[in-house]
This record gives C-alpha cells, structure tokens and sequence, in this order.
C-alpha cells in the first residue's frame, strides 16, 4: 500500500508538506503543490481516514442503522441523510438490523470500537437495553422514525397515530364498518401507534372499535409475509370488507394473495397500506397509502446530528424531538366504493 512517505520521497518534499498538499493547500507554493498532485495521482494514493481520525480525533463518518433496507421507505431516508451529510463533508456508513435486536446490538458496538462520529438509528429492540448500552460510550445519536419525547437524545419521526386514523377514517367514510388491521411485529412502536390511531378512528364513527378492528400479526413488515398475511385474512368468518396495513410492502403482499384467489379489490375488499411508496401507485390496483414525508425524515434527523456532533454548536445544543405529519393519497384500492356513494 503507496503510503505519505512514498509520495514524499517521490516528490523530493518532506512528509509535512504533503500533508499540507492535503489538508491546507493554500500553505504550498502552487509548484510544489502541483508536483505532490501529480505524484499522488501516479502513485494512486489514497490517504488513510484512520490514520487522520487518530490525528483529529474524530471521524468524518456517520452510522445509521434502520430496520429494513429492502424497504424502499428507508432507502428514502437514507437517501435524505446521505444528502444531509455530504453538503457537511460527511459519509455515511449505512447498516441493515433487519428488525433484530440481536443484529442492532452487533452493529451498535461496531459502531463504537469504530467511534464513528454518530449514529442515526431506528430502534429494533422494544426494550430500550441496546440503546442504552450504546449511549455508554458519549457518541451522540438521533432516534428516526421513532418519537422520544425524553429530552436526552433528539428525534425524528412521524406521527403514527394520525396517520393510522387517517387510513382508517377513510375507509369508514368508504362506507366500511368491518376492518382488518395487518401489522408487523407489536414490539416495533410503528406498528402499535397506527393500531392506535386505527382504534380512535372506528370510536370516533360510534363504532365498538376493539370488534370491529380485527387484528393480524405478521412476523415481518415485507411483502412475503403480507401474501401470508392474506391468506388469513381469506379464511375469516365473516371477512372484513376493508385492510388497512401497517407498510404499503405488507399491502403489496395482501394485494397478490386476494388477487391471484378471485377478491375483487376494492369491489370485494378495500385496501390501505402505509407510506406511500413508489411501488404503491404502480400496484396493478394502485394503492390508497398514508404518506410519510420520508426523504425529510432522514435529512432532517441527519441535521440534527451533525448539529450535535459540531464542537462549538454542541455547547449550547438542546435535544429537540420533531414529529412529522402524514398525509392521505387515496388511489383505486379503495375508490369503486367512494364512487358508488357518490352516483347513489
């Protein structure tokens, strides 16, 4: 490996100057700054960040860890933090726990022996045991899409309540009275909030809320588990007449069981996924979602961070807790019936 020795004896400078060459150009003599680029570039060196972190003392790279990258919600997110960091001189070191506790808890000590800047992180592990384990070692994070309304940590997130009423709102006004809630796992905050927000909606309408939500834990948030999902969902007496699913990936899934077995959709049974992905619209029934505004999300959190993160901000730097508002995008998984309303 070409080290800062080999360009320095190469360019016949000391070892200090092609430091400056590197970090204070403006320092070098524009000649002898030439000469250093020009041997750097045919020796294809690259310098070491961890040899500069040592001499730093801090690093240039932020970790976020989310709960499922093969969400296109959360490579949104992503993407709206690697924004965020770049325009700071900042990379992003990005990790998938794939909704474990256990791989939060590997990647959060990663993290640490790696002493990255800081961490932006959706919460895998209900507990709060990782986190607090992690919060140990004085690196700085911020929670996304998840609300920590303590004042130790900042936070970014939606407001899952709402959006949950939102969804089922909707459908109650489509006319239904008989919904099915289709959650990932209830240890996951995102997914108890919307049941929340779900159950308020149907009690606001004078409807007996807790019969008329019925309720389908699936294992994971992914389209997999939405086809199983729906095939539980086929074999309820009486059926519901409408869906409501905790992410538009379970919603996909529900769509591809109900369809491939005759249900027509929404004639047979309405459908409501949540976050609007792109995938949503482009469903062969497009579908009715609550959207998050998830590129915000992750800009905004990383923000945040990098705030925290600064030397001098960070002395006068108060933990803040946003909370995001979804909205509704009502496509055709839930119109047929909105439509006949409207012509009767």
């Amino acid at each position: 490996m070409v080290g800062i020795k080999d360009v320095a004896r190469q360019a016949k400078v000391s070892v200090g100057t092609v430091s400056n060459v590197i970090n204070r150009p403006d320092m070098v003599a524009e000649e002898t700054r030439e000469r250093v680029l020009a041997v750097i570039e045919r020796l294809g060196y690259v310098r070491s960040e961890t040899a500069r972190q040592l001499r730093a003392g801090r690093s240039r790279i932020i970790a976020m860890l989310v709960l499922d990258m093969a969400n296109p919600f959360f490579v949104e997110v992503a993407t709206g933090a690697e924004r965020a960091a770049r325009a700071a001189g900042l990379g992003v070191m990005l990790c998938n726990s794939a909704q474990s506790p256990g791989e939060e808890a590997d990647y959060l000590s990663l993290f640490a022996e790696q002493r990255v800047r800081g961490v932006l992180v959706t919460p895998a592990d209900a507990t709060g045991v990782n986190l607090a384990n992690f919060r140990r070692h004085g690196i700085p994070h911020v929670f996304v899409d998840h609300d920590v309304p303590r004042t130790d940590a900042c936070s970014v997130s939606v407001d899952d309540v709402t959006g949950g009423a939102l969804a089922v709102r909707h459908l109650v006004e489509c006319g239904h009275s008989s919904v099915a809630y289709i959650s990932g796992p209830m240890h996951l905050a995102q997914c108890r909030d919307r049941r929340t927000g779900a159950l308020q909606a149907l009690t606001e309408a004078g409807l007996p809320a807790e019969e008329r939500l019925r309720h389908i834990e699936a294992e994971r948030l992914d389209v997999s588990a939405g086809r199983d999902a729906g095939a539980r969902l086929l074999g309820m007496s009486p059926r519901p007449t409408a869906v409501f699913c905790a992410n538009d990936l379970l919603a996909l899934g529900v769509l591809q069981t109900l369809y491939g077995a005759g249900v027509r959709i929404p004639e047979d049974i309405a459908l409501v996924g949540y976050d609007d992905i792109e995938f949503a619209s482009a469903a062969a029934v497009p579908l009715t979602s609550v959207r998050q505004p998830s590129f915000r999300m992750g800009r905004t959190a990383a923000e945040l961070l990098i705030e925290e993160t600064d030397e001098e901000a960070a002395a006068g730097h108060r933990h803040r807790r946003i909370v995001l508002q979804p909205e509704l995008v009502v496509r055709e998984s839930t119109l047929a019936r909105v439509r006949r309303r409207a012509v009767e």
